[in-house]
């Protein structure tokens, strides 16, 4: 999502490259994976595994392994999870309008799986180069060490 986008128009209504039925995906995650990559949840925070790491590596999509984030664009947001200021590449990322809580959120998904990673949110005055934070939920990530 680049700053002369909405997120609406960075969105794009494709199919996902891993399709899976919800049973296949029921059997391979385990039920908290399920609960947050498959049906939206969230994590609790500051449990995450990842939200105060700072090993460097990759961050792939947990259901498909799609590499999503990197070590040097994950800051310290001091909210609990992990936090990235741009994914990998747009490509690697979907976004969608969620009102589901009652604010209009953006939610970041995998695009080659369709897995929620967490949400996109813009203006907080972090010092990164986008002013975005990609909160993202650990049990939804892998961290790949070179």
């Amino acid at each position: 999502m680049n700053a002369n986008q909405t997120p609406e128009e960075s969105s794009t209504p494709s199919s996902p490259q891993v399709a899976k039925s919800d049973d296949q995906w029921r059997r391979e995650l385990t039920r908290e994976e399920y609960k947050v990559l498959r049906k939206a949840g969230t994590e609790r925070p500051f449990t995450g595994e990842y939200w105060d790491t700072t090993t460097e590596g990759i961050y792939e999509c947990r259901a498909c392994g799609s590499e999503l984030f990197t070590s040097s664009a994950k800051f310290d947001a001091s909210c609990g999870w992990p936090s990235f200021f741009a994914p990998l590449a747009e490509d690697r990322v979907k976004y969608i309008r969620d009102a589901s809580m009652g604010a209009v959120r953006i939610e970041v998904l995998c695009a080659a799986c369709d897995s929620h990673m967490g949400h996109v949110f813009e203006g907080e005055g972090f010092n990164t180069p986008t002013d975005q934070r990609y909160c993202m939920n650990s049990v939804s990530l892998r961290l790949k060490t070179a």
